[in-house]
């Protein structure tokens, strides 16, 4: 799932001054589970934005909608007969949505409520942890289901540091315990512990543009349109 945080509102409310009438879009999909970007804290958003204007520079007209998920193109006809009264949007979806809700209304200013943080679990009731970084290159089948790239403060591919601790923690903070004692400890466990001797080529950070991925079966359909098929 995807983690997102709220901006300031002073950044918000900074970015949309020039406006008079401005529609908050939630989203039903992942900001919705992770408490940031859902009905209740659109409302919010609204509410806090109208009362900010009204100690500043006067009354503004802030109204919400949420919609399923911004990112699906399908669910934006929701908002189709509500753009058009509205002078700008702001987005609480994640970085696709925003980008998602500016394609299919470049004419209109669309700016983003939330910060787009990670991949991560729900850990507890508004506690997430990130687990995935979209590296495109997952290990995970080899360091028994712990990402090295996200649980390692350095994102190693090839073992721990010189600085992990006797007590098995990172050398950033006891907190933090150290993600290749953890992956050598259940390797271990599960009799697979020759894996940890494999070695891992560096990752390749080659910038090929936005990524595009066709799903195994779907080639025909897409087959002049540049995508990447999985094997």
């Amino acid at each position: 799932m995807v983690i997102a945080t709220r901006k300031p509102l002073e950044e918000i409310h900074g970015a949309v001054k020039g406006y008079v009438k401005i529609l908050a879009v939630g989203c039903g999909g992942c900001t919705s589970v992770c408490l940031a970007g859902g009905q209740r804290e659109t409302e919010d958003l609204a509410a806090e934005l109208s009362a900010s204007f009204r100690a500043s520079e006067g009354e503004r007209h802030v109204a919400s909608f949420t919609i399923e998920r911004q990112c699906d193109g399908d669910f934006l006809a929701e908002l189709e007969p509500r753009v058009a009264d509205f002078d700008c949007l702001v987005s609480l979806a994640c970085g696709a949505g925003v980008q998602n809700l500016a394609d299919r209304w470049p004419a209109k200013p669309v700016f983003p409520a939330l910060d787009t943080r990670f991949i991560g679990v729900d850990v507890d009731l508004g506690l997430f942890e990130e687990r995935c970084r979209c590296c495109g290159s997952c290990q995970l089948a080899f360091t028994a289901g712990i990402c090295p790239v996200t649980r390692c403060s350095k994102s190693l591919l090839n073992g721990p540091c010189g600085g992990t601790t006797g007590e098995g923690h990172c050398e950033l903070g006891a907190e933090i315990p150290c993600a290749w004692k953890e992956i050598y400890e259940r390797l271990r466990a599960q009799g697979r512990l020759e894996l940890i001797m494999n070695y891992r080529p560096p990752m390749e950070w080659i910038d090929k543009g936005p990524g595009r991925v066709i799903q195994r079966g779907w080639e025909g359909r897409y087959a002049k349109s540049g995508g990447e098929a999985l094997p």
